[in-house]
């Protein structure tokens, strides 16, 4: 696949989780596990049909690691959804976007993984970011950011799960022990805290799983037909496309200040997944010319 083709499918995927995050923000009247519920079950529709069509078993192989990143994805998502109702939804993503920093450092001390001494200075960027953000925007709501400061963590305690998992299961697998999780935890949280949808929610509910569903799909693809550090950085046009939403749909306002929070955030983490790539290729090519 040619890469202006791969460029593309990524572009198609931001835009679909940005869909989704604007979907999220238009259900603000919504609770969070009931949104994290239809998300599910509209996802679900999508995965079992693959793994059924295709004669994938669905109980998999690692049942332990595939329920517990099923669990620990569903607290990200929940807190994610959460944050929604009271940062802007741009913020909210920007934020979310912190979780491979955590991953990193998860990695460190559950995979023994070591990290290239001027990573650190890209990490210690992206939390100058956030400071900036809390610190000379005072409209960021403190509980929101502390709901997707978490979300984050999760999200990136995800990352070390799945590898761990490693190429043992499917990754329709995966993504299906997720979205049955989410759907009996969401299940159980809003029986006593329902919402009757109105009017277009029920329509914009429904489309939640295809949202995020299409939007995973097409950046497998995307990471499965180009180098990493090709396609890595584009994903974070998601902020963008979900500031224009918020600008243009719900009248969200960004400050001097929230735009330069946002700015040193994305550019932090950007530069650390190039600066990373470069690196381990230069250690692979010095492995290869000593064997």
């Amino acid at each position: 696949m040619q890469l202006k083709e791969t460029i593309k499918l990524m572009l198609l995927s931001t835009f679909a989780f940005a869909c989704m995050n604007a979907t999220v923000k238009y259900l603000d009247t919504i609770g969070a596990f009931q949104i994290v519920l239809f998300r599910s079950v509209g996802s679900l529709f999508f995965t079992f049909g693959f793994l059924l069509r295709n004669k994938i078993p669905l109980i998999g192989n690692n049942n332990k690691l595939l329920i517990l990143r099923g669990l620990v994805g569903v607290t990200s998502m929940a807190l994610f959804f959460m944050s929604t109702k009271y940062l802007p939804i741009g913020t909210a993503v920007s934020l979310r976007y912190l979780a491979p920093i955590f991953a990193a450092i998860f990695a460190v001390i559950f995979l023994k993984e070591k990290i290239f001494p001027f990573q650190w200075v890209f990490f210690i960027l992206a939390f100058i970011g956030v400071v900036i953000l809390k610190g000379f925007d005072s409209n960021i709501n403190t509980f929101g950011l502390v709901l997707i400061l978490i979300a984050a963590v999760s999200s990136g305690l995800v990352y070390i799960i799945i590898s761990k998992i490693g190429k043992s299961e499917h990754p329709v697998v995966i993504v299906n022990y997720f979205m049955v999780i989410s759907a009996i935890v969401g299940a159980l949280f809003t029986i006593n805290n329902w919402t009757t949808p109105v009017g277009m929610q029920w329509v914009f509910l429904s489309l939640l799983g295809v949202f995020g569903y299409f939007g995973q799909l097409l950046m497998t693809k995307a990471f499965q037909n180009a180098q990493t550090n090709q396609v890595a950085p584009i994903k974070y046009i998601e902020v963008i496309f979900t500031m224009l939403f918020g600008v243009s749909l719900f009248g969200e306002v960004y400050s001097f200040w929230s735009l330069c929070g946002i700015g040193l955030i994305i550019a932090a983490l950007v530069l650390n997944i190039i600066y990373k790539d470069k690196k381990t290729k230069k250690l692979d090519a010095l492995k290869d010319s000593k064997i």
